[in-house]
């Protein structure tokens, strides 16, 4: 009896299906999963984004103008630094070096880099990592390129404790890369559930941790108030950004076409 093509390429090696499963795995790691949901609260996402964007913006035009200028919001920067001056202790101290060691450029990108590898390896599709990844790459060229054309002095390296930097200093790079993984991180996350308390408490936690991260690069000698402010406003319009574009490409309202399985499943019948 003749055996058809399909089962003589099973019978004759086991690896072709295999091959095939894996392929299928690599190919639905970079689909992006769409989901359904409420038309109110896709224009939420969108009213979000913009929102986030503008002050952000805003906020970064206003602390940019005010450091060129010496004035405005620059004029909070020795006050505080003063006061942070005034608090130091070797207990404290010890703390605030080790918040700048975790949210420093040695530590933090490796803590990234394990959790987007870690991530894209555990979840079926790889975009929310990938959209983390790409939100702290953005970060880290527009942080390079300010620094560059701002050019700012930072404060007296005679206050600094871990170590001489002469390098500029606005906006902060520490600040930034804390403000866009925990902010962003805390989106990707907690936007796929449907539990609004855990995301308040998630982007509280995120709150605390960008304040903790400032706090050590002011008291530590190497910052002013305005370069982790202008940092903060950098990462509300990178935010606003990363919201924009996964609403615009994950999420779907009732009557637009929707692919993936699990959007499918969530569509209401009719």
């Amino acid at each position: 009896m003749d055996v058809p093509v399909g089962q003589q390429e099973s019978a004759g090696s086991g690896t072709s299906g295999k091959s095939t499963g894996k392929w299928r795995v690599f190919h639905d790691k970079f689909v992006v999963e769409e989901r359904f949901m409420d038309p109110a609260d896709r224009r939420s996402l969108y009213r979000a984004a913009m929102i986030l964007a503008v002050v952000g913006l805003a906020l970064f035009l206003a602390t940019l103008v005010s450091v060129v200028h010496a004035d405005g919001l620059s004029a909070a920067d020795e006050p505080v630094r003063d006061w942070l001056l005034g608090l130091r202790s070797q207990t404290l101290t010890a703390v605030m070096i080790f918040l700048a060691v975790v949210f420093g450029p040695i530590a933090l990108p490796i803590i990234v880099l394990v959790v987007v590898v870690a991530w894209g390896f555990m979840a079926k599709h790889a975009w929310r990592p990938i959209l983390l990844a790409s939100a702290m790459i953005s970060g880290v060229i527009i942080s390079q390129i300010i620094l560059q054309i701002v050019r700012r002095s930072r404060p007296p390296v005679e206050q600094m404790l871990f170590g001489i930097d002469q390098t500029f200093s606005f906006p902060s790079g520490h600040v930034l890369g804390a403000c866009d993984f925990l902010l962003v991180g805390a989106f990707l996350i907690f936007s796929r559930r449907k539990d609004r308390k855990a995301a308040v408490l998630g982007f509280i936690g995120a709150g605390i941790g960008i304040v903790l991260a400032a706090v050590s690069r002011l008291y530590l000698g190497y910052h002013w108030l305005t370069d982790a402010l202008s940092s903060v406003s950098l990462s509300l319009l990178i935010l606003g950004g990363v919201i924009a574009l996964d609403t615009w490409r994950t999420a779907r309202i009732p009557g637009e076409r929707v692919t993936g399985e699990l959007s499918k499943a969530e569509t209401p019948r009719k």
